[in-house]
C-alpha cells in the first residue's frame, strides 16, 4: 500500500504539472504568433485582428507599447490585469505562472515591428478552467485509487491466506514434533521456498521417527541380548549350588556360566566402543602401513580357524600399496568381517584380496555363505541389525560388528561396500587412499 500509494502521488503530480506546462507553452507559443505578425505589419488593421481572434478563444490578449500603455486589449483592464502587464525589455517570458492563488497566468512576448514600432503582447488565460480540469482529474484519480486499493485488498488477502495456510500448518507440525509425535504429514506440493521448507520439515520427521524407533529396537534388543545370558548364568549358578551334583556336571555347568559371562563382556565392550564413537573420544593412530604385509599377518592369524571350520581361507596379493591407517583399528575391523564370514559359510572358501583402484587401495573378502536379501543390505550397518532374527543364539552376534566396522572405516576416510547374492555369498569391500612411500621391493603371495 505504501508503494502504491507512492506511485499513484507521483504520476499525480506528475500528470498535472504536465498539464500545466503544456498550457504555459501553448500561451506563450501564441503570444509568440501574434508578436510575429505584427512585427511584420503593425497596423490598426492588423491590432484589431489579433484582439478579434482572441476574443472568440478562451484566452486573452493585451497589446502594449514600450511605454506601458496600453494599444489594443481583447479584455477589460482592471487592476488585478494592470498588475500583471508591465514594461518587459527581455524576449519570451512567463510572467505568471501561480495557477493555483491566481486568476491568470500570463506570458509576455515583446515586439519591434518593422516600422519601428515597439511594445509587448501579453497572453492572458484564466485558471478557472485550468483548476475544473484538474478538480476532475483528482476525482478520477481518487475513483482510480479506490478501485487499485479494493484489489489490492483482495490480491493481498488472497496472497496472505496461500501463504499462511501452508506456514500455519508448518507451525503445527513442528509443534507436534516437538511434543514426540513424528508421523505428521504436510500437504505442500509447491516448488517454491515454502514447498522446500515443508519437504526438509517431512524429511526431519521421517528422519526422527526412523531414530525413535531404531532407539526402542535397539534398546529391546539390548535388553533382550543382556537378559538371555544373564537368565543362563543365574539359572546354572544357582544349579550348580546344589550338593548332589557331580564333579562333571558342575564343570559343565561352570562352562556355560563362562561363556555366557564372555558374551555379556562381548556385547559390553561392542556397545562401550559405539558409545566412544559417537561421542568422537575414541581414537586413531595412523601409520603408513604396506597392506599385503598387514593382510598376511591377519591371514596367518585366521587360517588355523578357518581350517577347523572346513573353510579354505586365500590370501591374493595383486597389487602392493601403502595406506595411512591405524593398524590395530583396521586389523579389527578385518577380523569382524572374517567372523562373519565364518558364521554365515558352510564349507567353500573365502578370500581376502588386495588391488588397486584408481589412486586407492581396494580390499576385498568374499566368502561363500548364505548370501544377503538386496532389500536389507541397507540396513545391515545399523546397531544390532540382524538378517536372521533368531540367530544370535545359534552364532553369538548381536548386530553390533558391522556397526563398528562402519564407523571404524569412516574414521580413516574411507568407502565401504557390500555386494551380496542370496545362495552365492556375500563381498565386502573396503577403499582407502594409498599413500607414495617410493619403490619397495614387495614378497607376494
Amino acid at each position: 500500500m505504501i508503494i502504491e500509494t507512492g506511485s499513484m502521488l507521483f504520476l499525480h503530480q506528475h500528470v498535472v504539472q504536465s498539464l500545466i506546462d503544456n498550457e504555459r507553452k501553448s500561451l506563450m507559443a501564441r503570444g509568440d504568433s501574434h508578436r510575429d505578425v505584427l512585427e511584420e505589419s503593425f497596423t490598426d488593421n492588423t491590432l484589431q485582428h489579433i484582439v478579434l481572434m482572441e476574443s472568440k478563444t478562451d484566452t486573452e490578449v493585451v497589446i502594449t507599447d514600450q511605454s506601458g500603455n496600453v494599444i489594443e486589449s481583447s479584455i477589460a483592464i482592471n487592476d488585478e490585469i494592470n498588475s500583471i502587464i508591465f514594461p518587459i525589455t527581455n524576449d519570451d517570458l512567463i510572467i505568471e505562472a501561480d495557477w493555483e492563488s491566481q486568476s491568470y497566468i500570463a506570458t509576455a512576448s515583446p515586439f519591434s515591428s518593422n516600422s519601428g514600432e515597439s511594445g509587448t503582447v501579453y497572453m492572458l488565460k484564466s485558471t478557472n478552467q485550468m483548476k475544473g480540469l484538474i478538480t476532475n482529474l483528482n476525482h478520477h484519480f481518487g475513483i482510480a485509487v479506490i478501485i487499485i486499493l479494493f484489489f489490492l485488498v483482495i490480491t493481498n488477502l488472497i496472497l496472505v491466506k496461500l501463504l499462511t495456510k501452508p506456514l500455519v500448518s508448518m507451525k503445527e507440525a513442528t509443534k507436534r514434533i516437538n511434543e514426540g509425535d513424528f508421523t505428521v504429514t504436510l500437504p505442500v506440493k509447491s516448488r517454491d521456498e515454502i514447498g522446500e521448507l515443508a519437504n526438509s520439515i517431512q524429511t526431519l520427521a521421517g528422519n526422527l521417527n526412523y531414530l525413535q524407533q531404531e532407539r526402542k529396537e535397539f534398546l529391546a534388543s539390548i535388553s533382550h541380548e543382556l537378559r538371555t545370558p544373564l537368565t543362563y548364568i543365574r539359572g546354572y549358578a544357582d544349579i550348580g549350588q546344589k550338593p548332589q551334583l557331580t564333579d562333571s556336571q558342575r564343570i559343565e555347568y561352570l562352562k556355560i556360566i563362562h561363556e555366557e559371562s564372555i558374551r555379556v563382556s562381548t556385547l559390553l565392550e561392542d556397545l562401550f566402543e559405539l558409545a566412544k564413537m559417537d561421542q568422537n573420544s575414541f581414537s586413531i593412530t595412523k601409520e603408513d602401513i604396506q597392506l599385503g604385509d598387514f593382510l598376511q599377518t591377519i591371514f596367518d592369524k585366521a587360517y588355523p580357524v578357518f581350517s577347523n571350520s572346513g573353510i579354505e581361507l586365500k590370501l591374493y596379493r595383486k597389487q602392493e600399496c601403502y595406506a595411512n591407517i591405524d593398524p590395530l583399528r583396521l586389523e579389527q575391523v578385518v577380523l569382524n568381517v572374517l567372523d562373519n564370514a565364518l558364521k554365515y559359510s558352510d564349507g567353500g572358501t573365502t578370500t581376502i584380496e588386495l588391488s588397486k583402484k584408481d589412486n586407492n587401495c581396494k580390499l576385498t573378502i568374499s566368502d561363500q555363505g548364505k548370501g544377503i536379501p538386496d532389500d536389507q543390505i541397507p540396513y545391515i550397518f545399523d546397531r544390532l541389525y540382524r538378517v536372521e532374527k533368531s540367530r544370535s543364539r545359534l552364532t553369538g552376534g548381536v548386530g553390533l560388528g558391522l556397526s563398528i566396522v562402519k564407523e571404524i572405516v569412516d574414521a580413516h576416510g574411507g568407502e565401504l561396500k557390500i555386494c551380496s547374492e542370496i545362495g552365492v555369498g556375500t563381498s565386502v569391500s573396503i577403499l582407502l587412499k594409498e599413500v607414495s612411500i617410493g619403490e619397495t621391493n614387495f614378497i607376494g603371495r
